[in-house]
């Protein structure tokens, strides 16, 4: 599970050094890479979202129950502070770069998404499920082992 407070972290250090990048008037394809990064990150503290909405079972046993309003005001502090850095994001690109320029990052991030989509998430998925079915198949294994041995001693005391 991707934790959302280090994908916070990262889409915050992106959005610095495209700043950075940006004030120093450096060139588009400078940019482009750090914003490469601030879009990665975003994406991934988005799918935190997602998958912190459909835990698994085991997850729910490690991690336990987080305050909810805790969890809430996290939520919502991230979403606003990501939506302010993106206007500036696309205020300094379309200052620096021309009109239009902020459009053609957005085409880039669609596409930096659907390879993500499609390679790195579906991967992490995988790992999580296969987790949690070993945890269960673990739980059940165990289970099936007591009863036996139950039987067993029962059996031996008859």
């Amino acid at each position: 599970m991707i934790d959302p407070v280090s994908a916070y972290a990262a889409a915050t250090t992106a959005y610095k050094g495209v700043k950075m990048l940006l004030q120093a008037g450096r060139d588009i394809e400078d940019v482009s890479k750090q914003l490469g990064s601030w879009y990665g990150a975003v994406a991934d503290i988005t799918r935190a979202e997602s998958q912190r909405k459909n835990t698994t079972w085991l997850e729910k046993k490690q991690h336990g129950e987080a305050s909810i309003e805790q969890e809430a005001m996290d939520i919502t502090i991230r979403a606003k502070k990501l939506k302010e850095f993106e206007y500036e994001i696309r205020v300094m690109l379309d200052y620096r770069f021309g009109l239009g320029t902020y459009e053609g990052m957005l085409d880039m991030r669609r596409k930096i998404r659907k390879e993500r989509e499609e390679t790195v998430y579906r991967a992490m998925e995988a790992k999580r499920q296969m987790a949690n079915n070993l945890a269960i198949t673990g739980l059940a294994l165990g289970i099936v082992v007591m009863l036996g041995g139950g039987l067993y001693l029962i059996a031996l005391a008859l």
